[in-house]
């Protein structure tokens, strides 16, 4: 693959675009996570390394890989070369396959990544009840204010301090998702103590008219045992069911067995296809990929 094949510019980012929306389309689940598709956004392929064809592009990112091939080109070995380009320099990658698809198993094989982590999509059809909303005594559910940045940065901070991106929310990620055209003050509900301080949080996310997510809910640890992540979500449960959405979704790590349990125990329910593969490269690689299999 020549270097005279590849995109550069705005010509890079449209064909990003382009090849990405055809994947999602065709596999029924977006390939690029919302991270990615704010940095694209705001920064564009600034501090990333970037291969974009007409058929696919690799994109590496510290120790962030996406690779994506259009549906029309795929079975030709594209994504296998712009994984190897793209992964030829030594050091830890991790690299997602949003719908667990063979081709993303073959190839994470191929160049020695091994499955990591795996990510549910849960969902609930809202015509299903749900219970009241029973607010503990001395806290209050409210909307999101203006002034209430630091506090939610702070608590997001200490409840996802080992998770890998939700815990690096910072001012400029918070500013980018309140700009988007999603962003609703009154869906991201607060519970404060009696003294107004932040106890968690439930940030509600409408996708479209039908779809609604349990987009983040944070508890600060000091406000832990007291039920409030079962609280948060069943108020945030009811205000996407008041915005007429037919389906709520969430994502949820498939090893968070007490997540799971609470969210099940609401009517979430989980299918195979509904599954999120990270596929992981130790920090040290020194020999070459291995050769492709003879189909």
């Amino acid at each position: 693959m020549s270097t005279a094949e590849f995109l550069t510019g705005g010509d890079a980012l449209e064909r990003i675009e382009d090849v990405a929306r055809a994947a999602r389309e065709h596999d029924g689940a977006d390939p690029l996570d919302e991270a990615v598709r704010l940095r694209l956004r705001h920064h564009g392929l600034d501090d990333t390394d970037a291969w974009v064809t007409a058929d696919g592009f690799a994109l590496r990112r510290g120790t962030d890989l996406d690779v994506v091939v259009a549906p029309a080109a795929r079975g030709r070995g594209l994504g296998g070369r712009l994984a190897a380009l793209a992964g030829a320099e030594a050091g830890e990658l991790a690299a997602w396959s949003h719908g667990d698809l063979p081709a993303a198993r073959a190839i994470a094989a191929r160049l020695d990544f091994s499955r990591a982590r795996e990510l549910w999509v849960m969902r609930r059809p809202t015509v299903q009840p749900l219970p009241a909303t029973e607010v503990p005594n001395g806290v209050l559910l409210r909307d999101f204010g203006e002034g209430d940045a630091d506090a939610l940065l702070e608590v997001n901070a200490a409840a996802f301090a080992h998770h890998p991106e939700q815990g690096g929310l910072d001012a400029v990620g918070l500013a980018e998702r309140r700009a988007e055209p999603w962003f609703d003050p009154a869906g991201l509900l607060m519970a404060v103590d009696s003294d107004g301080a932040l106890l968690g949080f439930h940030w509600t996310k409408q996708h479209d008219a039908h779809t609604g997510e349990v987009y983040v809910l944070g508890i600060s640890p000091a406000a832990q045992g007291r039920g409030l992540g079962k609280v948060l979500t069943i108020a945030g449960l009811h205000h996407l069911a008041s915005r007429g959405v037919a389906e709520v979704l969430l994502y949820v790590e498939a090893d968070n067995t007490a997540a799971r349990r609470l969210y099940a125990g609401l009517g979430f329910g989980h299918a195979p296809q509904d599954t999120h593969v990270q596929y992981r490269r130790a920090e040290v690689l020194e020999q070459s990929p291995k050769p492709a299999t003879p189909e």
